[in-house]
């Protein structure tokens, strides 16, 4: 698969963070690790290939290769003690600490249950495993054999992760929407009019709220279980990287915090 994706998300936070002060900080940071990241993705790809494979759908998270994963998650540990923000660094120092069995604990706890778990993971260590895994999970995303889909599931239809963000890509007169997954960035169509949360169809109960200053997102609500998601609209702005622009939208996220609701699924600064 082509590798170059990693290369537009980087360039795309750099050019942001150029154009939204609000949010370089947030940006600098995600470009260290998407650096740390796309070099994760080229390791997987040396050592295990570039086959595609077929996976049962939803079969993604019983394949987990610690073996691979281990010995670069002290690296990562050191680099998110350098440039994270204060609880995330202050976690990163205790797992650190804690060593190679502690690691591998917290790593299969988060990928067994997901970032909404009920283990024992404390909010810092679930969003630093994401992080982590996230490319070895999109490496085995890359590399699965496309199968048609039954409906328009909620949760990704591979790993079962929840929506990151929405996208909107221009078909005919009109724009088609697909959701991107958390986990693995699987792409899959989804429903314009529709919750990705609960299902709700009732347009009266689906909130959109558009800022000026980002005229291509929209945070798309729902009133009946008062969660949301962003989602990129292409259509205006061919540029935009989703799970980039998503990240670097933060006065939409609090926007929707101050009206409560929440999020689908939080992106790497846990919001």
């Amino acid at each position: 698969m082509n590798t170059g994706k990693w290369d537009a998300r980087i360039r795309r936070a750099v050019e942001l963070a150029s154009t939204y002060s609000f949010a370089a900080e947030v940006l600098r940071f995600y470009e260290c690790i998407t650096l740390f990241q796309q070099s994760l993705y080229l390791d997987f790809k040396a050592k295990c290939g570039a086959e595609i494979e077929v996976r049962v759908p939803g079969s993604l998270r019983q394949e987990l290769d610690l073996f691979i994963l281990l010995p670069r998650f002290g690296s990562f540990l050191s680099l998110m003690k350098e440039t994270a923000p204060g609880p995330l660094s202050q976690s990163a120092e205790q797992l650190s600490a804690e060593g190679v069995n502690r690691w591998q604990e917290v790593l299969s706890d988060f990928w067994q249950g997901g970032s909404d778990s009920s283990t024992d993971l404390t909010d810092p260590d679930r969003l630093i495993s994401w992080a982590f895994l996230q490319p070895y999970a999109e490496y085995l995303a890359d590399h699965t054999e496309h199968s048609s889909l039954n409906g328009t599931p909620h949760q990704c239809p591979l790993c079962f992760g929840k929506p990151q963000v929405g996208v909107l890509r221009q078909e005919g007169d009109g724009a088609k929407r697909s959701l991107i997954c958390s986990l693995c960035s699987k792409e899959w169509e989804y429903r314009r009019i529709v919750c990705p949360s609960c299902g709700e169809e009732n347009v009266e109960k689906l909130a959109v709220y558009v800022a000026e200053k980002f005229p291509h997102i929209r945070v798309e609500a729902c009133d009946t279980c008062r969660y949301y998601i962003k989602t990129i609209d292409l259509t205006k702005n061919g540029n935009a990287i989703p799970v980039v622009d998503e990240l670097a939208a933060i006065p939409l996220s609090l926007w929707a915090q101050k009206n409560d609701y929440i999020k689908v699924s939080t992106n790497l600064m846990g919001i």
